[in-house]
């Protein structure tokens, strides 16, 4: 059984939210969106790439007549190509709206998607909004921020400790919608029983650390309860960005 629940906010100072999100346990869905740019641009950008990844994953649902612009990645299950079609086809859709109005030039957001389909989940992440598995009371980071500090981490060059100082610690090396082709890491994997993920913004993994999410998720309370502790412990934080976070629990 599939239980979720999604939430977003503007956090204590943005006047806009550019998050956007589809919480969608029926069909085993659910994707995050963080936009960028100017003016409402990135809200544009959220949501145009969480409505199109939404829309290909529902229409291929059943497997009849897919049509994959991009081929077919071997490597992948039919879930797997799915979910790597579907970004591919949200970074055309938004990279084209850039180009075609001046106020939308260089928006971009970062997208999460999760697939669920019978004990099975296929995920990949673009940006630095992350997916959490949290399993026998431990809390994982199942995806790799496309960053330039996660970048400098993983070359060895600067220590973790460095990073809430570093001067490029905002900025991103691949977004939905900044060029006109996509590289993404597409994983699946079994789930284990009772197995939660979380999905979040950075909005919420940067004013909770993770401690404190496993707290949270280690409370035993259902996905709403505990999507709404997350977000209030955030607010009591003065989130500075805007939060948004998907609950996901599995039950065999």
């Amino acid at each position: 059984m599939l239980t979720a629940c999604g939430a977003t906010h503007l956090g204590r100072i943005r006047k806009v939210n550019q998050d956007a999100f589809v919480c969608s346990p029926d069909e085993g869905v659910f994707v995050v969106g963080d936009g960028m740019g100017g003016h409402s641009a990135g809200e544009v950008a959220s949501r145009l790439a969480v409505d199109t990844i939404c829309t290909f994953l529902s229409r291929t649902r059943d497997g009849d007549k897919v049509t994959w612009p991009f081929g077919i990645d071997p490597t992948l299950s039919f879930d797997g190509n799915r979910v790597a079609t579907a970004l591919k086809l949200a970074n055309r859709r938004v990279f084209k709206a850039s180009e075609a109005r001046e106020d939308y030039l260089g928006m971009g957001t970062t997208a999460l998607v999760a697939l669920v389909n019978e004990g099975r989940v296929v995920f990949a992440s673009v940006g630095d909004s992350r997916i959490y598995s949290f399993t026998q009371g431990s809390l994982t980071q199942l995806t790799e921020d496309d960053s330039w500090v996660a970048m400098l981490l993983a070359q060895g060059s600067i220590a973790l400790s460095a990073v809430p100082q570093h001067p490029m610690r905002n900025v991103l090396t691949n977004v939905v919608g900044a060029r006109d082709d996509l590289q993404c890491r597409v994983q699946e994997r079994e789930l284990v029983p009772f197995e939660t993920l979380l999905l979040a913004t950075d909005g919420l993994h940067r004013t909770l650390d993770e401690p404190t999410i496993e707290r949270v998720l280690a409370a035993d309370r259902p996905p709403d309860a505990v999507v709404q502790a997350l977000m209030e412990q955030a607010l009591e934080r003065a989130a500075a960005d805007n939060i948004t976070c998907v609950i996901i629990r599995y039950e065999r």
